[in-house]
């Protein structure tokens, strides 16, 4: 499974595969035709209210994490679409955040990767 993760702001590439947004928001500055993408999840993004509480802090990664996949449980069906892309070829998730080790890109490829982990409430 390849999974990838790339800037909305760094130049599409042949090798990037399928080219999926995963933010809520349209990143600034960067037209449709400059980020050829083949798909937008939107909803795959965290909630306004998280990503504002987050508010890209490191030190709130782990916390954001968790609840971020605590609210990705809610899209299986998205994540299992993405994953048997993934198996087909390259998939790059494309994000805007200028952190690329702390946003939900991040989170969200690591999901693909491993599945999501058990829940808290299941243990």
């Amino acid at each position: 499974m390849d999974v990838r993760l790339k800037r909305a702001y760094e130049a599409a590439s042949a090798e990037d595969g399928y080219r999926v947004l995963v933010d809520r928001l349209w990143p600034r500055g960067v037209s449709k035709k400059q980020a050829q993408l083949d798909q937008w999840e939107k909803d795959l993004a965290p909630s306004s209210k998280l990503r504002e509480w987050f508010g890209h802090d490191p030190g709130r990664f782990p916390e954001f994490r968790r609840r971020y996949i605590d609210e990705l449980r809610a899209n299986a069906p998205r994540l299992r679409e993405l994953r048997r892309r993934a198996r087909l070829g390259t998939l790059t998730l494309v994000y805007s955040a200028r952190d690329s080790e702390h946003n939900d890109a991040v989170v969200l490829a690591e999901v693909l990767r491993r599945g999501l982990p058990k829940s808290e409430r299941q243990r």
